[in-house]
């Protein structure tokens, strides 16, 4: 099993700097999302276009880095529709020129009516909704099938594509194979379900299986009412059984660290490799 980092949660760097210390920390591939991660020598955000994707392409190649996915993410509910309409171009961009990074995924989630706070919205759980996002990923999927690129939509709780079921009606209703799917458990639960969390995790890979192409890692405890993230192990996630549902059901899924950032890098990854290696 192949395991990776959201590459800015190493901290914003140089394209150099940035792969430099991904390579250090001992992974080999990426999430990446070139405005939040590479910055320039004036600490500019890069963003993605043909010419920057080359460049990154030709430094990951010296390191022997992999881009597991391309990052776009963006809220297609949002209330400013130009902002919509250019994250929507961006993201597009993405889908064709990934093939330059040998790299066959772009994701995002799917939105909510709180614009940029990207959290529970009573109308983000509406058949509006649902009917809203869905105009902007039945036209996402039509350009990943021209550009041969694979669109990965990933579910949230507090957004409108907020559960398993809700994402397969997507997926189903989208009926392609250029759109596939990215699995965050921390995303899915809510301090009504929490405690479910295997149940939810298992049934997310067992209704998408191998259309499941990114794991993303998190670990949380809750303290005052509240669900706070924090370092891999240092919470109630069981990574023995996270690990070995995706061995199971799909086993050439990315485990990739999100959010997992400064001294919790090296432990996390340390306890992530043991269990891959007693699969």
């Amino acid at each position: 099993m192949k395991i990776g980092i959201r590459a800015h949660d190493l901290g914003k760097n140089t394209i150099t700097g940035l792969l430099d210390k991904a390579k250090e920390f001992g992974f080999e591939n990426l999430q990446l999302v070139f405005k939040k991660g590479f910055i320039d020598s004036n600490g500019n955000p890069i963003p993605f276009n043909e010419e920057n994707a080359k460049i990154v392409a030709e430094e990951l190649k010296k390191r022997n880095l992999h881009v597991a996915m391309l990052g776009a993410y963006f809220n297609p509910v949002h209330s400013n529709k130009e902002l919509v309409k250019a994250n929507t171009e961006y993201f597009e961009e993405h889908l064709r020129f990934a093939h330059i990074l040998d790299c066959k995924y772009v994701g995002t989630e799917t939105g909510s009516y709180n614009d940029d706070k990207w959290t529970y919205n009573p109308k983000n759980q509406t058949e509006e909704g649902y009917l809203e996002t869905m105009k902007t990923f039945t036209h996402l999927k039509d350009v990943a099938e021209k550009y041969n690129t694979t669109l990965l939509m990933e579910p949230a709780w507090g957004h409108v594509i907020f559960s398993v079921d809700q994402l397969k009606r997507a997926i189903d209703e989208l009926h392609s194979p250029n759109v596939k799917v990215t699995i965050d458990i921390f995303n899915l639960i809510y301090l009504g379900n929490y405690k479910k969390y295997k149940e939810i995790f298992e049934n997310a890979l067992t209704t998408f299986k191998e259309d499941v192409k990114i794991i993303h890692l998190k670990d949380f405890y809750v303290k005052d009412d509240k669900i706070v993230q924090c370092g891999l192990g240092k919470g109630i996630i069981d990574f023995d059984f996270i690990v070995s549902t995706v061995y199971k059901y799909s086993p050439n899924a990315v485990l990739v660290f999100e959010g997992v950032t400064g001294d919790d890098i090296k432990p996390s990854l340390k306890l992530i490799d043991t269990i891959v290696k007693k699969l």
